[in-house]
């Protein structure tokens, strides 16, 4: 059985990835605020085994629990793989970053960087003594190497994401059995993040003119193809600990 934990499967690439782990030998964990009752069906539908769990990421000192069940249901003695996906994510706010509450910034962070640390840590931790294939791919941005007005919060998370990804990796080197920890940017994919980037105001984001000209040129990819190409990144065992990698390079 190859056990997967997916975050953020409301809606966008989260449910897409989770749409094309359901099948028979998998096990998929979906982590996000509302069921997805249209992955629930289908999970039914194809007899796949998938398990729900309606949770705010915002709560942080809940987190740690949320996986100890989540491994509570894995047979560690028979598991063929065991793969954490952090794709859970928010982009507000957007604005300056003195026009930002600090009730914003906290929760952009607790989202962004907070929750994807603690399910590692957590992940790490509970799956050292499992003999199998152990991944945690962090869904990244092209934002965490290149700054954008009004974007602070979000392109700071964003690069401690990868930085973080890192370290963790380096930690895992001269472990008997190793997590393979990479991030992943996915590129600017199609979803309800672009709709909120495209609504904003000028004054707080001045490149909106260029995520517009994304949309109407029809460049921006498919929650699908980007979710196949995450796919090929867990599958592939060409890839180094600790890489910070880009869509760009899978086509």
């Amino acid at each position: 059985m190859k056990y997967y934990i997916v975050t953020g499967t409301s809606r966008g690439l989260g449910e897409a990835i989770a749409e094309k782990l359901i099948a028979s030998g998998n096990h998929i964990t979906c982590i996000s605020r509302g069921a997805n009752e249209r992955l629930v069906k289908l999970a039914e539908d194809r007899g796949a085994e998938l398990n729900y769990i309606s949770f705010d990421l915002s709560r942080s000192n809940e987190i740690e629990a949320v996986m100890r069940a989540i491994f509570a249901k894995i047979d560690k003695e028979n598991a063929e793989a065991v793969i954490l996906i952090n794709n859970a994510g928010i982009l507000a706010p957007i604005k300056p970053i003195e026009s930002c509450s600090s009730e914003e910034i906290i929760l952009n962070n607790q989202i962004n960087l907070v929750a994807p640390m603690i399910l590692s840590s957590s992940f790490i931790a509970l799956a050292a003594d499992i003999r199998a294939d152990k991944q945690i791919v962090h869904i990244s941005s092209g934002a965490g190497k290149k700054p954008y007005f009004g974007w602070s919060s979000y392109c700071s998370a964003k690069a401690g994401l990868d930085m973080y990804t890192r370290c963790a990796a380096v930690e895992q080197q001269d472990k008997e059995y190793p997590v393979r920890v990479v991030s992943f940017a996915p590129g600017v994919v199609d979803t309800a993040m672009q709709q909120e980037i495209r609504s904003t105001g000028k004054e707080y984001f001045r490149d909106i003119e260029r995520f517009i000209a994304l949309k109407e040129e029809g460049v921006l990819l498919t929650p699908e193809y980007a979710a196949d190409k995450l796919l090929s990144v867990i599958a592939s065992s060409d890839i180094e600990n600790g890489a910070i990698l880009h869509i760009s390079q899978f086509q």
